[in-house]
């Protein structure tokens, strides 16, 4: 079986940072893009309105989709913030019974649970954020089909967490860009239909993002199987979940889950207050590729480093080295907010160009957009530094302060000044993405103030004896 990377627990703390985070942002950053390209795709070939509806109607579709399978996510947390301690103990046998009963449990809870509920349930939640008659035509069948047959890509996030944590951040590198070569060529083919393939429109964007992620899954399984990684099968193969490591993994990822389901809620929600709105469509169009495409270039960075940031405190604490943790994590703070400033940069003096890429010519759209990109500006450097502190949080097990800190932002804050002007009949687009603005450094305050305090350092990380 493969050793541990000793790397991530001794020498430069800065190249520790580094070697785990620039594979696992590359890897966030190309599994965005097959979302751009499907939003260009979409936005080029569907002829007329019917082009930001279809838009739209993905934007609308994934946030909602976000919001009900995100609380999944609470085994994800559970299981990164376990393996990257027990890594750093060295422990195989631990990493490879988390990993394998978080596997069976999620695709048992996907197939069962998810599914049914999600392809009943997808009206009743396009009619909550108010979606227009004319998105919803492209946003039902979206919304099921990821429902329906989004098991492979759940298993790829699970495999990539634990690959990631356990400090091997190369193979979900390798495994995204042959998921999105896969998505690129699935989209083109049946989004634009040449030849003999249909054109299926925003349909065969869901398809693709079903369909891509399987030979990725297939490889990780093998890799864990034969034992190339440092991850392998589990002692005793059992299709009973184990409910001694479920507990553990629970404890800490459900505030992590619930923290999620906070941050989706709000932006669902904030879509709904955005469907309110004079010429509603295009002000939907506009938040869902600005924020939700062009916005994702500096969020997937932050979730990037995220998650390298917690894997090393995770991995230091493991070994007793906390201070070195800490470091660590300022250090992916500092990262994360130059990238965010690059990015915002482009924001501020190229909106209209950036939005041309997505085939907007309509000028309701352009404006509504501009507008959102030069808030973005300022945004994207809160949330890049903000993500990377709430990593370290969690990779030291406290996940309950970034759910509290969640609620506080998103609901408190965000829906509640947005609640406020819509009351007087003074909602507007500047006033939402003004919200936006200030919500996000609100949330970079209250996460900065409670990782400096330290108290995490006394948080203890073990997983329960078998049920």
């Amino acid at each position: 079986m493969v050793s541990f990377d000793n790397d991530i627990v001794s020498g430069n703390v800065v190249r520790s940072v580094v070697k785990l985070a620039w594979p696992i942002i590359i890897t966030q950053l190309i599994a965005g893009i097959h979302g751009i390209i499907d939003h260009i795709l979409v936005g080029n070939y569907v002829l007329g309105k019917e082009g930001f509806y279809a838009q739209a109607a993905i934007g609308v579709s994934w946030q909602l989709f976000l919001v009900i399978v995100v609380f999944l996510s609470s085994l994800f947390h559970g299981m990164n913030i376990l393996v990257a301690r027990y890594s750093g103990r060295q422990d195989h046998d631990a990493v490879n019974r988390i990993t394998y009963e978080v596997l069976i449990t999620s695709g048992y809870l996907i197939l069962f649970v998810v599914a049914p509920l999600g392809y009943l349930l997808s009206p009743i939640l396009l009619d909550l954020v108010n979606t227009q008659p004319e998105v919803q035509a492209h946003a039902l069948p979206y919304i099921r089909i990821l429902f329906t047959a989004s098991l492979p890509l759940f298993l790829m996030f699970i495999l990539n967490g634990a690959f990631q944590s356990s400090g091997n951040p190369k193979i979900p590198l390798y495994l995204g860009i042959l998921t999105t070569i896969l998505n690129v060529i699935v989209s083109i083919l049946l989004i634009t239909g040449p030849g003999p393939f249909p054109e299926l429109g925003a349909v065969g964007a869901a398809i693709g993002t079903c369909v891509a992620p399987v030979p990725a899954v297939v490889i990780g399984l093998w890799l864990i199987h034969t034992r190339r990684v440092v991850i392998g099968p589990p002692k005793r193969l059992s299709i009973k979940p184990d409910f001694g490591v479920l507990k553990s993994v629970a404890s800490l990822g459900l505030p992590a889950g619930i923290q999620a389901v906070l941050l989706n809620i709000g932006g669902a929600a904030l879509v709904g207050y955005i469907g309110s709105l004079e010429a509603s469509a295009q002000a939907q169009a506009a938040y869902v590729i600005c924020y939700g495409q062009l916005f994702s270039l500096v969020t997937w960075t932050g979730f990037g480093l995220r998650a390298a940031c917690a894997t090393v405190m995770g991995q230091n604490m493991g070994a007793g080295k906390n201070a070195r943790g800490k470091r660590a994590v300022y250090v992916g703070a500092v990262l994360g907010f130059l990238w965010a400033a690059a990015f915002g940069l482009v924001f501020w003096t190229i909106p209209d160009t950036l939005l041309g890429l997505f085939g907007i010519d309509d000028v309701i759209v352009l404006g509504f957009g501009s507008d959102l990109l030069r808030f973005l500006t300022f945004s994207g450097m809160f949330v890049a530094v903000t993500l990377a502190f709430t990593g370290g949080l969690q990779g030291a097990g406290d996940t309950r302060k970034p759910m509290y800190i969640a609620f506080v932002t998103q609901i408190v804050v965000l829906l509640g000044i947005c609640t406020v002007y819509q009351s007087m009949g003074r909602l507007t687009t500047s006033v939402i993405w003004t919200a936006i603005l200030v919500s996000h450094m609100t949330r970079f305050v209250l996460t900065y103030i409670m990782f400096a305090r330290g108290k995490w350092e006394n948080i203890r990380v073990e997983i329960g004896q078998k049920a």
